[in-house]
């Protein structure tokens, strides 16, 4: 969890060095894993962490794909795996695994990133009404999670709703300017 820590301070653009935020990051988990390989969260971490800041896909999934293999009950593995394969440029994938993570934990208080995860992936289909559903949907399970703010928005913008986007963009510089 400290790996993700450091990992997460450099997505949310918190840190002030996010070249040793990273590799801390990557030291930390690998370490975990050299402690445990089979550790299926930190696997999965690492995994996504690999597409995101390594651009290394083929070896990012093949960690995710581990990890559910080991532990397809985990809620947050499954999560992982549909984050790196977003990034990766496989939104159905990613789809598969939001849904799966839904599934096995449908009254989780982190529901709202999946669910923001999930409309990217709408949004990298083509589907902008699912994205601006499932946005929504997002933002009133945690109304100050910007990512979720940004997928409204771009979901809106390429259905050509543009008084809505608007107001939408309006939103979202009031809670991340």
């Amino acid at each position: 969890l400290a790996g993700e820590c450091h990992l997460r301070s450099v997505r949310q653009g918190w840190s002030a060095d996010p070249e040793s935020e990273i590799a801390e990051g990557f030291r930390l988990l690998q370490l975990a894993l050299s402690i445990d390989g089979n550790a299926t969260l930190a696997l999965s971490l690492l995994g996504y962490a690999t597409a995101s800041f390594t651009d290394d896909y083929d070896t990012a999934r093949e960690m995710v794909d581990r990890a559910v293999a080991l532990n397809p009950n985990s809620s947050r593995v499954w999560d992982q795996r549909g984050m790196a394969y977003l990034v990766s440029g496989q939104p159905e994938e990613a789809i598969r695994s939001f849904e799966r993570r839904i599934r096995l934990s449908p009254f989780d208080p982190l529901l709202f990133a999946t669910l923001g995860g999930m409309g990217v992936a709408f949004i990298g289909l083509g589907r902008f009404d699912d994205a601006v559903s499932i946005a929504r949907k997002s933002i009133r399970q945690n109304p100050l999670h910007p990512f979720s703010h940004r997928c409204l928005v771009s979901a809106l913008a390429h259905l050509g709703r543009d008084a809505e986007a608007k107001e939408a963009v309006r939103g979202l510089l009031e809670l991340d300017p």
